[in-house]
């Protein structure tokens, strides 16, 4: 799955988008994608100047994005219809820096699928060592249903 697939099911968009690509998938099970991190990041300006490290934050957000297509994709319905929401976060671990340069594959594997319920492991890692990882909790409800 490439990027333009991508943007097609994740509402997410540039520089907010920080999934590159798909490299596996099977529905209901797991998931292997993409980001590449370069040097132009925005957010590399600022965390930090002369040591760019990638915040762990956006690192969980990308993670999270990769979940949001795995439970797309086994919910088969489309983010028109259809949105995510994050619900919990538990066990977060950073275990190295990422940095320019690095490719960070993410990785998520089901841990339970009910309903409308995902709760997921996603483990961010540069060349095979894991440099985060965390459990997500995960909803998809119809978008009529959401109050604005």
């Amino acid at each position: 799955m490439d990027v333009n697939e991508i943007q097609s099911i994740l509402p997410h968009r540039f520089p907010f988008l920080l999934v590159d690509r798909v490299i596996e998938l099977k529905p209901g099970e797991k998931l292997l994608a993409v980001k590449n991190v370069t040097a132009n990041e925005h957010f590399f300006q600022g965390h930090f100047p002369g040591h760019p490290v990638m915040p762990g934050v956006l690192i969980l957000e990308a993670l999270a994005q990769a979940a949001a297509l795995l439970g797309y994709k086994t919910a088969q319905v489309e983010s028109k219809t259809h949105v995510t929401y994050l619900m919990t976060i538990d066990g977060a671990k950073f275990r190295k820096p990422v940095v320019p340069g690095d490719q960070l594959k993410l990785s998520i594997t089901v841990l339970r699928y009910k309903g409308t319920l995902f709760k997921v492991h996603g483990q961010a890692l540069v060349d095979g060592a894991v440099a985060a990882e965390a459990d997500f909790l995960a909803t998809i409800i119809d978008r009529n249903q959401v109050k604005q």
